[in-house]
């Protein structure tokens, strides 16, 4: 059965322009990583856009463990949600340290649940010794890690990553993309994962979308 079902999806900028996404479907099972791949400009980051509730279709269905996100005049509010993303510049509080920011989202959590949860995310990202520092004193790897613990703290139904790797350098790229997988995968989590780089999701992801200028789905490949 589909997790996540997207079905005819369509969207634009501008009324009386061209769609930059149309008449877009496809579906995800539960705890799969699909990557989204294609030109600049065919979309990708706008579809994530659509399934975070960033921005309103045209017109199309988006659903979420059976639960809708869209569908006609109805859109769920964005903080009904419970999605989880990851920004090219990873958008961490400065004035924040590693674990204040991780522990952002468990506002509404009892407070001894709230710690249990912030201890998991810090070991789950290496970052327990790391957990009183500011984000001006951590590598870029380590900030990509805070992010990514601060996205799946409060444990979201689905992780929308937008070229997460894109301020890294290549080798450290490498070791990055092996943690990733191995934490999404620790944590069962359904990811959708946006790159224009072939090698982060042949390294990540169970299969591929790509989107191209037509703004359409014309394949995929699978994990062998």
């Amino acid at each position: 059965m589909s997790f996540v079902m997207i079905d005819k999806l369509t969207f634009r900028y501008v009324k009386g322009q061209a769609p930059v996404i149309d008449n877009f479907s496809f579906t995800m099972k539960k705890g799969e990583i699909v990557g989204i791949a294609g030109s600049s400009g065919c979309g990708k980051s706008t579809l994530l856009r659509l399934v975070a509730g960033l921005e309103v279709p045209e017109s199309g269905q988006i659903l979420i463990g059976q639960c809708i996100m869209v569908s006609g005049l109805f859109c769920m509010d964005v903080e009904k949600r419970g999605i989880g993303m990851v920004f090219q510049d990873y958008a961490l509080f400065p004035h924040l340290t590693v674990a204040d920011n991780i522990a952002f989202g468990l506002h509404k959590l009892p407070r001894a649940e709230r710690r249990a949860r912030l201890k998991e995310m810090l070991e789950l990202v290496k970052m327990t010794e790391f957990a009183k520092r500011y984000p001006h004193e951590l590598s870029g790897g380590q900030q990509q890690r805070v992010a990514l613990a601060r996205a799946l703290a409060p444990k979201p139904s689905i992780l929308l990553m937008d070229e997460p790797f894109s301020n890294l350098d290549a080798e450290l790229k490498a070791s990055i993309r092996r943690e990733l997988r191995d934490i999404l995968r620790q944590e069962n989590m359904t990811c959708l994962f946006v790159s224009h780089d072939p090698e982060d999701i042949e390294a990540i992801c169970d299969r591929a979308i790509r989107m191209d200028e037509q703004l359409a789905a014309v394949g995929s490949a699978s994990r062998s």
